[in-house]
């Protein structure tokens, strides 16, 4: 089922629902599936920077999750065929929020985010500003603080978004509109947003040879979860969902599953 969302802040939002191969097995309608299998679980997966909704790799990471839940997945304010510009992870809270809200009007009890970089940043401001409006909390290969510059790919990342000839290439050359506005007022960090979450679950995910940010990272945002968030350092892995395959994944969604009741 495809559709789109409308935000807080009247943003179009295309979005993509899927009743899951083992939950809902034997329903034609997604709708009448939602409605008579209420506790089940469904993850909503938010892409990194420049994915969408389309792209084959949050295709593949919400193929392997279907297995185990219903997956909505969707593309952030600026991305594909959704409206806006992105705001690179502040407003972008707000698409996450829509897309919350539609899981469980569509009938799920259990709502697991799943974010991948920017948008595992998102998934941690989202439930430290949205307090228990989610079960669980993933967040794979996610800064920890704002304006880091201190990798090669970081700073080709802040040229795209603060450059006018960048966000032309962000437009033209990875279908993703960058606003021109920096942040006032600066958003809730991570790092912060970390520290606010209990006492929903919460799993950090990291690759050791993540090329974006290196491991200080991860280890501020469990260290700022006060023992309560759970972290996994992924050897030889690198960053976000290209790096995460199909066993690591599926390691996410039994935590998932077991942690969100």
């Amino acid at each position: 089922m495809r559709t789109f969302l409308r935000t807080a802040d009247g943003i179009p939002v295309d979005s993509v629902y899927d009743p899951g191969a083992a939950v809902y097995e034997g329903f034609a309608d997604p709708l009448a599936a939602s409605s008579s299998s209420s506790r089940d679980l469904v993850f909503v997966i938010a892409h990194g920077f420049t994915g969408d909704v389309d792209r084959p790799h949050v295709r593949r990471v919400a193929g392997v999750l279907r297995a185990r839940g219903a997956v909505l997945t969707f593309s952030f304010r600026g991305h594909g065929r959704s409206g806006g510009r992105s705001t690179v992870g502040d407003k972008e809270v707000l698409d996450l929020a829509a897309a919350v809200a539609w899981a469980r009007r569509l009938g799920h009890a259990r709502v697991v985010t799943v974010g991948f970089s920017m948008g595992g940043s998102v998934v941690l401001r989202h439930a430290a500003l949205h307090p228990g409006t989610v079960d669980a909390v993933v967040s794979v290969s996610a800064p920890a603080r704002w304006y880091y510059r201190g990798t090669a790919p970081m700073r080709r990342l802040h040229w795209l978004v603060t450059r006018p000839e960048g966000r032309l290439v962000g437009r033209y050359g990875l279908r993703t509109r960058i606003h021109h506005r920096d942040w006032d007022p600066v958003p809730l960090s991570p790092v912060q947003a970390a520290g606010r979450i209990a006492p929903t679950p919460l799993l950090i995910v990291h690759g050791d040879r993540d090329g974006y940010f290196p491991l200080d990272h991860p280890r501020m945002l469990a260290e700022a979860a006060g023992g309560h968030g759970e972290l996994w350092i992924e050897a030889g892995m690198g960053h976000a969902e290209h790096a995460a395959d199909d066993a690591l994944v599926a390691r996410i969604a039994d935590w998932a599953v077991s942690a969100a009741g």
